[in-house]
């Protein structure tokens, strides 16, 4: 029940603010890749309000219905060639990875302009609680692996230094939930990054 009151409820909210939030922070005329992309709905979504954007996604499960044009791939390794998008995003992708570095990193590979991230913070009272629950409603049905790998802003600082990306953007207030749902799944948990890869500076 829960799982269905999430899909009609929260989910189209969730859409059409995530591509709000990533629409605006995309470089003009941009070719983007979707890393971990779903059901290709959040993409669809930028390029009604981005009409000059072309999105492909990429995933590792490909599911039966999809907005986007999707290749499938194993998680680690992008199967296009360098610098081949001008920006990629990440939308609640990483903490889903077996390795997050690796796939920040290859997806750095492939981009020439910027990175758009949007993930969680484990930070405050309950988080990992609240996020493993979001975790669960959001992705047992797709059958999508969950190794709850949520990070603090310390370790996605040291994340992003590692794979030389640094953040231009960062943004914490994304209204995804409405009141009063908001004072326990908003919080301090999202966040929103743009990142410039070394080959961009």
């Amino acid at each position: 029940m829960i799982e269905r009151l999430h899909e009609r409820s929260v989910r189209p909210r969730r859409v059409r603010i995530l591509a709000a939030h990533l629409a605006a922070l995309l470089p003009r005329d941009a070719w983007v890749l979707d890393v971990g992309c779903g059901d290709g709905a959040v993409a669809r979504e930028i390029m009604r309000l981005r009409p000059d954007l072309s999105v492909v996604g990429i995933d590792t499960l490909v599911r039966p219905v999809v907005a986007i044009s999707v290749v499938r791939f194993d998680g680690r390794r992008i199967p296009f060639r360098n610098g081949s998008f001008d920006a990629a995003i990440l939308v609640d992708v990483l903490h889903h990875a077996d390795d997050p570095a690796v796939l920040l990193a290859d997806t750095s590979r492939v981009c020439r302009r910027c990175i758009v991230i949007k993930d969680h913070l484990l930070q405050g009272v309950g988080a990992g609680l609240t996020l493993r629950f979001m975790d669960r409603v959001g992705n047992t049905r797709h059958s999508v692996a969950t190794p709850y790998t949520y990070l603090s802003p310390q370790q996605w600082a040291s994340l992003f230094e590692r794979d030389d990306l640094v953040p231009d953007l960062w943004e914490e207030r994304l209204g995804l939930y409405p009141f009063p749902a908001s004072l326990v799944f908003e919080r301090s948990l999202h966040f929103v990054a743009r990142l410039a890869p070394a080959s961009a500076r």
